[in-house]
């Protein structure tokens, strides 16, 4: 489906004290089913902004935004969100937080037999079997965020949304789920919208990268496709030249084109 997500002439402004703030202005965008899409810009761009809508999280102050051709009021499981915080239940297991999601959204339906199978399939999509048991406390960031990750994958969501998922994790864990990631898309198709602040990480990832301009009344500027075959080598696309003109144009979008002023 061409039109699975559609943001048409989306406005969202905030009252403050000091007066309305807009902070998007007429964002226009198409996500295709099965497509993995960045969100990239300077902080205050509006990227997290522009993800809650889609989340429903938010409503837009004007404009329409849309899931598989229903208008989005309100969150759903169909779009399911990763947060860079994990947000996992301390006092569950691995296995308990991600059963937890799953008896919400099928728990109705279901026989607690397939409630299991579901949150076990989730766990091994992940690699977590061998810390089913655990509790957060009990292992590394990584793999609460797996664990997050796993949680929202087991909803079996239309879109999977992630707000800087990796972006407080250090460099060798943040490549190794990035890789991850890279195996989960390729094996479950899913629709993903990702916001990010790592160049490295979008061209990587994403089948196109939507960068913004600077806010106040932020909007998108460019859309560049990344026409790189998956599935994707990390090691293999560090000598590609395609990868390096990729990675290039959103540098320059971000420093050039749309340098932030600082203050």
């Amino acid at each position: 489906m061409d039109r699975f997500v559609e943001l048409e002439n989306i406005r969202k402004h905030f009252d403050t004290k000091k007066g309305r703030f807009v902070a998007l202005q007429d964002v226009n965008l198409t996500i295709r089913q099965g497509e993995f899409v960045s969100l990239i810009g300077h902080s205050g761009c509006g990227k997290s902004t522009v993800l809650n809508i889609i989340a429903g999280l938010l409503d837009p102050s004007d404009g329409i935004a849309l899931c598989n051709g229903r208008e989005i009021d309100g969150p759903g499981p169909e779009r399911a969100v990763v947060f860079q915080n994990h947000s996992l239940l301390p006092w569950l297991s691995c296995y308990g937080n991600i059963l937890l999601a799953v008896e919400r959204v099928f728990g109705a339906r279901e026989s607690k037999l397939q409630l299991a199978a579901r949150t076990e399939e989730a766990l091994a999509l992940v690699g977590l079997q061998h810390a089913r048991d655990k509790h957060p406390h009990e292992i590394s960031g990584g793999m609460k965020q797996r664990v997050g990750i796993a949680r929202a994958l087991a909803m079996e969501p239309k879109v999977l949304l992630m707000d800087e998922p990796f972006g407080a994790l250090d460099a060798l864990t943040r490549a190794n789920l990035q890789d991850e990631m890279v195996k989960i898309v390729d094996q479950t198709g899913s629709t993903v919208v990702m916001v990010t602040h790592d160049v490295d990480e979008a061209v990587l990832l994403s089948d196109r990268i939507v960068m913004m301009t600077n806010g106040p009344a932020a909007t998108v500027g460019e859309i560049l496709p990344v026409n790189l075959p998956r599935p994707r080598n990390r090691l293999a696309l560090a000598s590609d030249p395609a990868y390096h003109a990729c990675r290039s144009a959103v540098l320059d979008f971000l420093y050039q084109k749309h340098k932030r002023e600082v203050a």
